[in-house]
């Protein structure tokens, strides 16, 4: 007897990773208040900046080097200091602390405490300090070794500059590359740190280094028991944790590593998630997000821009001077490496990721959007000024020459990221408006209720 045909059991389809996904919608909510907070500041970043060389290249000149150059502070404990390098030493310690918040929050109860989610953008901003370097590296190997220590200038990502950029270009640019921005650029910010601390670092006192270690063990006592310690006093916490931070920094500071670096280890001393005592992690937001919250004006709003003013003023020379600069290996280097590497980095690590774990991008999203955002992530201006610095000495002439290279290399990083996203932003419209659908009025768009029920 012959068997009736069975039709063959379809194989079902092999599930694919997807990159640069949506995040959780509280993570989009909280990412999109950080980056409007950053965009307000990249607006006085820009005005200190445009400051800063108007006063370089006028009659004001020497009234600017005048107050950069003014040294105050108590000599005893080394800590007489020009304004420049209480900016660039002392201010920028606040900006290295909110980065160390930040991205300690983001892999302990962020998006990217899932592994899948985290290699992305992490991978991206390894690529992107890898390529730029190489790049500068070699376009100045024949340049001598003094020129070669710049080879870190061109690494960092300016994320308040960036998306000052996307504001005046009006982007709507989706959630999940505004959060890859974000991500990627706070890691290499990590990255440059510790670039600074293992090469630019000279003579180490060991005494001091060791101390300043003993002292961010307590504090990390004190915050982890913050509830035990203090109770609802948050006024005796500010009067016991602001002192001990400015003692771990002076020590710091004195051990011969930069001063900058006690920020971020004392951002990675403080607890994410409330403890039991405090009502645990479902009680409100921990003691990290507090802080980044009450931080984030201060240094976007004073501490960048006060750094800006102080290290971005060099005078030019009118077109010869120009020329001249931009004709420096060094200044080469660096427009090449962040206009071409950062760019080639961030996107090659993202291909290679994506081809290593067979996933895909979200489907809402094409590799010219990622393209975009990498050529904006060659906007480096912030830590790209204090490397320069800490590589050729302030003012002299190679830093000089670096730079001009870095305000030109990231104008046209900008300029050229302004045309990408402006040809897509039509589709982010598109994308923007599924995306606010909220058929069931329940306060989260239907976008992401998939995940919230996956997460039930």
């Amino acid at each position: 007897m012959t068997e009736p045909f069975r039709q063959p059991t379809p194989k079902s389809a092999p599930s694919t990773a997807t990159i640069l996904r949506r995040g959780s919608h509280s993570e989009v909510v909280r990412i999109s208040s950080i980056l409007r907070k950053e965009t307000v500041g990249g607006a006085i970043l820009l005005a200190a900046t445009v400051a800063a060389l108007i006063m370089a290249n006028s009659g004001f000149a020497d009234a600017y080097y005048s107050l950069r150059d003014y040294r105050i502070g108590y000599e005893p404990w080394h800590l007489e200091l020009s304004l420049g390098a209480w900016a660039a030493d002392g201010l920028l310690a606040i900006f290295f602390f909110l980065a160390g918040l930040e991205l300690k929050r983001e892999f302990v109860a962020g998006d990217l405490r899932s592994v899948s989610r985290a290699i992305v953008p992490v991978a991206a901003a390894v690529g992107g300090v890898i390529v730029p370097a190489l790049i500068y590296v070699l376009i100045n190997l024949d340049s001598g070794a003094e020129t070669l220590r710049g080879w870190a200038i061109p690494t960092a990502t300016d994320i308040a500059f960036a998306v000052a950029v996307l504001a005046v270009i009006g982007s709507k640019l989706p959630p999940a590359l505004r959060i890859f921005l974000l991500t990627l650029a706070v890691v290499d910010d990590l990255l440059a740190i510790t670039i600074i601390a293992f090469f630019y670092t000279d003579d180490i006192s060991v005494l001091p280094l060791v101390l300043a270690l003993v002292l961010i063990a307590l504090f990390w006592m004190l915050t982890h028991k913050f509830s035990y310690f203090f109770g609802t006093r948050a006024w005796a916490a500010w009067l016991i944790l602001l002192p001990l931070g400015f003692i771990v920094w002076a020590l710091v500071h004195g051990s011969g590593v930069h001063a900058t670096v006690a920020g971020v280890l004392l951002g990675f001393a403080v607890p994410v998630l409330r403890s039991k005592r405090g009502g645990g992690p479902n009680a409100g937001p921990g003691l990290a997000e507090t802080l980044e919250h009450r931080i984030r004006p201060l240094s976007s709003g004073v501490a960048i821009p006060v750094f800006a003013f102080f290290s971005a003023g060099v005078t030019i020379g009118g077109a010869d001077g120009l020329y001249r600069a931009l004709t420096d290996p060094v200044a080469v280097g660096i427009v090449v490496a962040l206009v071409v590497g950062k760019p080639i980095g961030v996107l090659l690590a993202t291909f290679i990721v994506t081809k290593t774990t067979k996933a895909a991008l979200d489907p809402d999203l094409s590799w010219i959007d990622v393209t975009g955002v990498a050529v904006l992530a060659g906007v480096g201006f912030t830590v790209s000024l204090l490397i320069s610095e800490l590589a050729f000495g302030q003012g002299s002439p190679h830093d000089d020459h670096a730079k001009v290279a870095i305000l030109v290399g990231s104008l046209l990083a900008a300029l050229l990221a302004t045309v990408i996203l402006r040809l897509r932003n039509r589709h982010y419209g598109r994308i923007a408006e599924k995306e606010a659908i909220d058929s069931d009025d329940d306060g989260i768009p239907d976008v992401y209720e998939p995940e919230q029920e996956s997460k039930a």
